[in-house]
């Protein structure tokens, strides 16, 4: 899958694919930021065929210093998604329970470890019921995969980076948390409250729904240019932990905008210095 096809699905076309003789792997990625993990959920009906991966335990490192979701292990990821079926060059779909943000830090994870043929099912789980389509309880036996990790496909910025996106005349930082935390007035997880002096707030429902759904990508563009995203201009996203960071870089490739790099350790990350500035108020230099 080339950067010109879409990164969503449709669930009436993915039950074609999943008919088909070539039918895509599936991963469930259901998951809650403050617990439990989706395996409960897993286990009390899914996709037919799909395994379950925790987003917390498999696809992300442990919490530190780093941020509360930092990037994986190599090996570590490789042997999940080995074991959860994912071959080399095969197609790829990631679904949660409907509000897209595990489905996208999944599909944002494969595509950064140079696995590009995957896709997000739009609106998840709940489209899927929605449509009325099969659904089973039985565990997954997948053929293991070999997939091999190639991390570095996606651009990543680190907190120097983000400091200097920030700063730079011909780049944008978009800061996609609600705005009360962008602001200062209100930090429900990290100890700090602020931005990084220099970011752009675009709460990340301006570009997806509570749903899992996104606009047209005309709307995507109007709605990021308003907040600086122009051509010429480099761009890089961070919310709290880069998860909701990673549904934004999905709305930018949905844009046009494949080069959209994400703080993966975001304001987890930022805060966790002392020494790191932090901005207030409602404007990018507080």
């Amino acid at each position: 899958m080339s950067d010109s096809q879409s990164p969503l699905v449709e669930a009436d076309r993915l039950a074609t694919e999943l008919a088909g003789p070539h039918p895509p792997t599936l991963l469930d990625v259901r998951w809650r930021l403050t617990g439990p993990s989706g395996r409960a959920d897993h286990a009390a009906g899914h996709l037919p065929g799909a395994v379950f991966v925790d987003l917390d335990a498999e696809l992300c490192g442990p919490p530190g210093p780093a941020g509360r979701h930092p990037l994986p292990e190599v090996a570590g990821l490789q042997a999940v998604l080995r074991a959860a079926g994912v071959r080399t060059g095969g197609q790829v779909v990631v679904y949660d329970g409907g509000d897209g943000l595990a489905a996208a830090r999944a599909w944002w994870t494969l595509r950064w470890a140079g696995h590009l043929p995957v896709r997000v099912l739009h609106g998840g789980w709940a489209a899927w019921l929605a449509a009325g389509l099969p659904t089973s309880t039985e565990p997954a036996t997948p053929a293991p995969g070999d997939i091999v990790v190639a991390p570095g496909a996606l651009p990543v910025i680190d907190a120097d980076g983000a400091a200097r996106l920030a700063g730079e005349a011909a780049g944008v930082l978009l800061d996609v948390r609600a705005a009360p935390r962008y602001r200062g007035e209100h930090e429900p997880v990290d100890p700090v409250a602020g931005h990084v002096p220099g970011a752009v707030n675009l709460p990340a429902t301006r570009l997806v729904d509570a749903a899992g759904r996104y606009p047209a990508a005309e709307v995507l563009r109007d709605r990021l240019a308003a907040a600086g995203v122009v051509d010429g201009r480099t761009v890089g996203a961070y919310c709290g932990s880069g998860v909701t960071a990673a549904q934004a870089v999905l709305a930018l490739h949905l844009a046009g905008r494949h080069d959209a790099a994400l703080y993966v350790g975001s304001w987890s990350n930022w805060v966790a210095d002392p020494a790191r500035p932090v901005a207030t108020g409602e404007t990018p230099a507080g």
